[in-house]
């Protein structure tokens, strides 16, 4: 399926009211995350300190730093659940992003720094290698309870990737819901990290030299930076403003068209403001003939369908304008 047939079909899929809100299991999949890191982040210092491996400790900070990403993303999405107000007429929909954002740069300095350091320091001045079999041991541990948490977050974003008939990949690249985006991608970096550990564990072991542990170390912080790198980019657009899919936009424009009275879309511009929330304003040219009343029920008319055919459309915003107006942008005479 193509990536435009596959927006298309995300944002025209039908709600179902007997689905889970997705705030309610993003929030599952985030606390179910944020509890299996903390655990492995202190078993993991631990095993670090016993054995002497800064691999380890890398991947303690890393662990760490996915546990401090998970309470701020649990707090983005407990703060974007906020009704609008005379404050904020729009909602607080863009807070999860910008807690997200912030996740992403502690995934950064949290995380990859300390592992970039880490890896440097003993590459250049070496290391005391201890006994391994505690840090083995915490690194099975860790991958089971990881795969268990990112099996909870594929679970869901596959789950919604079935109801948009989207394809997984194309779901998880575009998908609003950050929270479930970033619970997936750093589960499968402390996976990668986990094998990564284990590697400069068994190279040190076997040769006995602590490089294998700092190239190790250096591959988690180059790990992290990827993740942050892309949970950043994606919420930074998000903050800025991303529209609605082309396809999606050229559907919002068919349905304003097939309204009675609707002569031309002037002008359309569309809004991501959350993972189930989209705002849609246009400058619509109504048939010269039209009254007042006629108008108004059209407006209300397109809103309606609009929402019908993409549920995500929160707020529909129309203002009628003269088709000359756009003649008049263009540099041609309006009359």
């Amino acid at each position: 399926m193509s990536d435009a047939g596959a927006d298309e079909k995300e944002a025209t899929a039908p709600a179902e009211p007997a689905d889970p809100p997705a705030g309610g299991e993003s929030v599952f999949t985030v606390v179910v995350a944020a509890a299996a890191n903390l655990g492995i982040a202190l078993a993991k210092a631990v095993a670090g300190v016993i054995s002497g491996s800064s691999a380890m400790l890398s991947e303690a900070a890393h662990s760490f730093a996915d546990t401090v990403t998970e309470l701020l993303l649990l707090t983005s999405l407990k703060r974007s659940e906020k009704p609008a107000d005379e404050e904020h007429p729009l909602g607080y929909g863009g807070e999860r992003y910008v807690w997200a954002l912030l996740a992403a740069v502690a995934t950064f300095v949290g995380g990859a720094v300390f592992s970039l350091y880490d890896g440097i320091h003993t590459l250049v001045a070496g290391e005391d290698l201890g006994d391994p079999l505690v840090s083995y041991i915490v690194l099975a541990v860790a991958f089971v309870l990881e795969g268990f948490s990112l099996r909870t977050a594929v679970r869901q974003a596959r789950g919604a990737a079935a109801r948009t008939r989207t394809p997984f990949r194309t779901y998880l690249r575009r998908t609003p819901d950050t929270a479930v985006k970033a619970v997936v991608l750093e589960d499968s970096a402390a996976l990668a990290g986990l094998l990564l550990a284990a590697g400069g564990l068994l190279g040190g072991q076997l040769t006995g030299s602590g490089v294998w542990d700092g190239i190790a170390s250096l591959g988690i912080g180059a790990l992290l930076l990827w993740v942050a790198w892309v949970l950043g980019r994606s919420n930074a657009e998000l903050l800025v403003g991303r529209p609605l899919p082309a396809s999606v936009r050229d559907g919002i424009r068919e349905v304003l068209l097939g309204v009675e009275h609707v002569e031309a879309v002037l002008e359309l511009t569309t809004l991501v403001q959350g993972p189930r929330e989209a705002l849609v304003a246009a400058k619509v040219d109504f048939r010269d003939a039209s009254t007042a009343a006629q108008i108004e029920w059209a407006c209300e008319d397109a809103s309606r369908r609009l929402r019908e055919r993409y549920p995500a459309v929160q707020r529909v915003y129309l203002d009628p304008t003269p088709g000359f107006a756009q003649r008049r942008t263009e540099g041609l005479n309006p009359w």
